[in-house]
């Protein structure tokens, strides 16, 4: 999916478009909506448990807004192949799988990375060395920001023992 403006695309609103971007808009109220009731804490010193949660509700509102300005506005350009890429989709779910199999016992960041090497192969990537170093700085990433700044325990594995 493209957000491009081409001047060959109809004009008007395309309204499965728009339902797309208002519907985020609705997920991205949702989530608001959720952040907004939880319980302060005064155990979080430098990050609160609502930081995360309000980040993703204002970029989910962002997404929406443009969605549907897209599909008001003509629509965006859809490949439309008609066909399933069932290979594609073997790669994400071996991805999944191992993700939820390996993060108990491997620990989140390796388990991250795998997911991440699987993922990019199924959007038709062809190097796994490059895709496993970003799954695995990602990965880092996260695991230090949920455990050493909110707190947060996942997954704790080989590597995050080491940490």
């Amino acid at each position: 999916m493209t957000l491009e403006v081409h001047k060959d695309r109809p004009k008007g609103v395309v309204w499965e478009d728009t339902a797309v971007g208002l519907g985020v808009l609705a997920l991205a109220a949702l989530v608001a909506w959720q952040t907004s009731i939880i319980p302060e804490n005064a155990i979080y010193a430098k990050v609160g448990p609502k930081f995360f949660a309000w980040i993703s509700a204002g970029l989910l509102a962002i997404m929406g807004a443009a969605l549907t300005y897209e599909g008001v506005t003509g629509g965006w350009e859809h490949e439309e192949s008609g066909e399933t890429d069932w290979r594609s989709l073997g790669w994400l779910l071996a991805g999944l799988v191992l993700n939820v199999a390996l993060i108990s016992t491997l620990g989140f960041i390796i388990a991250g990375s795998i997911l991440f090497v699987l993922t990019a192969r199924a959007f038709g990537s062809t190097q796994p060395l490059r895709d496993a170093a970003i799954g695995f700085a990602l990965a880092l990433v996260s695991y230090v920001g949920f455990d050493r700044l909110l707190g947060y325990k996942i997954g704790t594995g080989l590597i995050e023992r080491l940490l």
